[in-house]
């Protein structure tokens, strides 16, 4: 396989960088064609995805570059409107490339279907109950779909818990269903269901809600990475890195925007993918509050030899099969650029992208600040918006930068100067 590690890859117009992704990725010309079109979501598929469609609204579709994961080189497909994302992954993958890159793991993709029951006589009782009746409920829970249950998931286990809420207790039940290489919001929607009746059976009261949860945390994936310390410009920075993590890790106001960061590179495997990303950011930020304080979704430390230490642990509910992924033609192309074979390798991917995108956040910040490579990104969007076209944007870029001027109004200034010039 070609290696990942590609230097100047951004200097390559669009049409080279294409050629090599159809090499790396082994795509034929037809998957060549729908990538080199600015949208190949055709209107009659779009209008088949949601309701009322009038168009689609494409989002630029990047290549991070000099990913290892679990010892195989991948590039990455990202899909973001955000300057300096994909950039800041890619030069933070090269970084950890000398210590092996990144290590994955993940839990089996077990989800969780609520039904609410109310109006119990004994809650407590009924909770009892229904823990009693776990084989009955999953039986009729697996009946719903015997293909999943072929495949080696399907419901697994049920969970029950008494809570008090504002209108009085409630039975909840939790309904766990392995759901193989689904996202699995369908099958746990049908099971939960299904299964609704018989619940108000043995529960003496009534079923309202029925649905899944996206607070997926017994659906996890984690990644870890370890940087040498020299790659990163040395002791200094691990030590702004680690004291950037401390501080996120006693402040919410700072941890809203260190874990924005991780999400930066989550959403945009996620999206590019087909995968659903409200659910994604959902279930990340409800598992950052589990212990009831809004906590990182990463942990920075250094190891004996002062190198810098990463990990991250997060929900992470993607598929494989159904949903836009298997009807989408950009996101059946992304998981063939992916290579993966599972929703699980899948999964723990894109926790490697988000640990690898918060290292690259973190270490601008300890470094040289975050705004350095993410303005000179913003100033070609400026200048583009002003007007310019073709050398003019670069620049006008470079000037507006040299001057610390990165505004629309100077932009138009600086376009109007280079027009009477030539």
């Amino acid at each position: 396989m070609t290696s990942s590690e590609f230097a100047g890859f951004y200097r390559l117009t669009p049409e080279e960088r294409l050629r090599f992704v159809g090499e790396f990725a082994h795509l034929d010309k037809t998957e060549l064609d729908i990538l080199a079109k600015s949208s190949a979501l055709k209107i009659d598929t779009a209008n088949r995805m949601i309701e009322n469609a009038i168009g689609v609204m494409p989002i630029p579709l990047g290549i991070a570059m000099n990913f290892r994961i679990n010892g195989e080189d991948r590039l990455i497909p990202m899909v973001t409107e955000e300057p300096s994302v994909v950039a800041g992954a890619s030069h933070a993958a090269k970084l950890a490339r000398s210590k092996g890159g990144f290590r994955t793991s993940s839990t089996r993709p077990v989800m969780i279907g609520q039904v609410q029951i109310v109006g119990c006589a004994s809650p407590e009782k009924a909770r009892d109950a229904i823990l009693a009746s776990t084989e009955e409920i999953v039986r009729k829970a697996n009946e719903q779909d015997p293909i999943l249950v072929s495949k080696g998931g399907g419901a697994i286990a049920l969970e029950a818990k008494v809570i008090q809420t504002i209108v009085g207790p409630m039975v909840i039940a939790g309904l766990l269903v392995d759901c193989g290489d689904a996202m699995g919001a369908n099958a746990v929607n049908t099971m939960a269901e299904a299964v609704a009746p018989l619940l108000e059976k043995i529960a003496g009261g009534r079923v309202y809600l029925r649905i899944l949860s996206n607070l997926a945390d017994k659906r996890l994936a984690q990644a870890r990475v370890t940087v040498a310390k020299e790659d990163l410009g040395g002791a200094e920075v691990v030590e702004g890195i680690i004291n950037a993590y401390a501080f996120a890790a006693s402040d919410p106001y700072r941890c809203a925007t260190h874990n924005k960061g991780v999400m930066n590179g989550v959403t945009a495997v996620v999206l590019a993918t087909g995968n659903d990303t409200r659910a994604i950011e959902a279930g990340a930020h409800a598992y950052a509050a589990r212990s009831g304080q809004y906590s990182p979704l990463t942990r920075w430390s250094k190891d004996a030899n002062d190198n810098l230490v990463g990990e991250i642990e997060l929900p992470m509910a993607v598929g494989l099969v159904g949903g836009a992924t298997a009807v989408h033609p950009i996101a059946k192309i992304a998981v063939k650029i992916l290579g993966v074979g599972s929703a699980r390798e899948l999964a723990e991917i894109i926790a490697a992208v988000g640990l690898c995108q918060n290292l690259a956040a973190l270490r601008a910040l300890a470094a040289e600040g975050i705004q350095h490579g993410h303005m000179r990104l913003h100033a070609r969007n400026v200048a583009a918006t002003a007007g310019a076209t073709g050398d003019l944007v670069d620049k006008i870029a470079e000037k507006m930068i040299d001057e610390r001027k990165i505004r629309i109004d100077r932009a138009k200034e600086l376009l109007a100067e280079y027009s009477r010039s030539t």
